[in-house]
């Protein structure tokens, strides 16, 4: 064991408190992204006094990792007094918070690396566990309690400037919505409408490289992916990327600037954003569709928020979900979606409004980004402590 290193079974113990009372409120799942989340279990007929309490503070694990993407599912619970929890989930808590602080103690859970332990410390011929015995033997390092606290502080207020920045964006594009809605949709104006194919040069898909993720890179050309598309903004994390040779063969979906970008299957369908100019050069995948309009960036955000509106989004996941496999829109069913068609000059003080709001958007996003490397050293740099 490396020095100052301890078991983690000197500081934690199992709780097992039955739900007696048969209470149905707050009944609880675990992420593996490390959070507590409503529970969607079908809970007709189910008996609630199998179900564990677990209460603020204390953790709980889901032991199965067979199925969960190399991760483990665990989660401390700070955000209500006490919750329900499967039977089959491991609940425990720390023996002593003077000596071992349950956040400190997350952070480490939250380590990609603690993953990866998971996952190799897992056994079982039908399904894969990492049981009470396994996480006692988990090894860490346990700093005096002043460390602990300045560590948690830091990583806290980290965390607590990535949400007021997303909090700005979404604000920021509400605010986008607003204007949408009272200069085209609240205006007394009458449009023509137009299929999307007669506003665009480009409407297409491309494709995966061979090999899938085992061919993707660290760095090179950006590979856009449907997960990188949400309605409004782009996502940064796992962002693919590629190599010359095989975007080469990927150039007829080039994206260029200002290009729109629109998801076209499974859960993630209809989602829509503008690409940013960071993420360039870029390609798409097959779940990723390119929208370029003729009349550039202005139409482009027109486009965007147009697809994005609740009515146009039950239109389209209409058309997704007529198929009779998974929900998909194919190139045809895109270019036949037709939209209303402002004038130029609607189009231009428009647009020089989204430009704007799109100027801080990227500005906080570049922030939210070195935010993130920076609690992403910080929980590597926990091994060191």
């Amino acid at each position: 064991m490396k020095e100052g290193y301890r078991f983690l079974g000197e500081y934690i113990r199992q709780v097992d408190i039955r739900n007696k009372e048969g209470k149905k409120e707050n009944l609880l799942g675990v992420s593996v992204q490390k959070q507590f989340i409503q529970s969607i279990a079908n809970t007709v007929g189910t008996d609630f006094t199998k179900y564990k309490i677990v209460k603020k503070g204390q953790f709980t694990y889901i032991p199965d990792t067979s199925r969960r993407g190399d991760k483990i599912a665990i989660a401390l619970l700070e955000d209500y007094e006490e919750g329900l929890v499967s039977n089959v989930y491991t609940v425990f808590e720390v023996i002593d918070t003077e000596k071992l602080l349950p956040e400190y103690l997350m952070l480490w859970f939250s380590r990609p690396e603690f993953d990866r332990y998971a996952r190799f410390k897992s056994h079982g011929s039908v399904r894969e566990v990492m049981d009470w015995e396994e996480m006692c033997k988990v090894e860490l390092p346990v700093p005096d309690i002043e460390k602990q606290r300045k560590i948690v502080k830091a990583y806290k207020t980290i965390t607590d400037r990535i949400a007021l920045k997303q909090k700005i964006n979404d604000n920021l594009v509400a605010t986008l919505q607003i204007i949408y809605k009272k200069m085209f949709l609240e205006s007394q104006n009458t449009y023509i409408t137009k299929p999307l194919a007669d506003l665009c040069s480009k409407i297409g898909s491309g494709a995966t490289p061979k090999g899938g993720k085992a061919a993707y890179f660290d760095k090179g050309i950006s590979l856009i992916r449907s997960m990188n598309v949400f309605d409004y903004f782009f996502s940064y994390p796992e962002l693919a990327h590629i190599s010359q040779i095989q975007a080469n063969a990927l150039a007829n979906v080039e994206i260029q600037q200002a290009d729109v970008l629109f998801n076209i299957t499974g859960v993630s369908v209809t989602r829509c954003c503008v690409v940013p100019d960071d993420v360039l050069p870029a390609r798409v995948n097959q779940h990723v569709m390119i929208i370029r309009p003729y009349k550039g960036k202005n139409m482009s955000y027109y486009i965007m928020c147009t697809l994005c509106t609740s009515e146009n989004k039950a239109k389209l996941l209409g058309i997704g979900q007529s198929g009779s496999t998974r929900e998909a829109i194919n190139k045809q069913e895109l270019e036949r979606f037709e939209i209303p068609v402002p004038s130029d000059e609607e189009l231009e003080r428009f647009g020089e409004i989204a430009t704007k709001i799109y100027a801080l958007i990227f500005s906080n996003t570049n922030e939210i980004r070195m935010l993130c490397d920076m609690k992403d050293t910080l929980l590597t740099k926990l091994s060191s402590y």
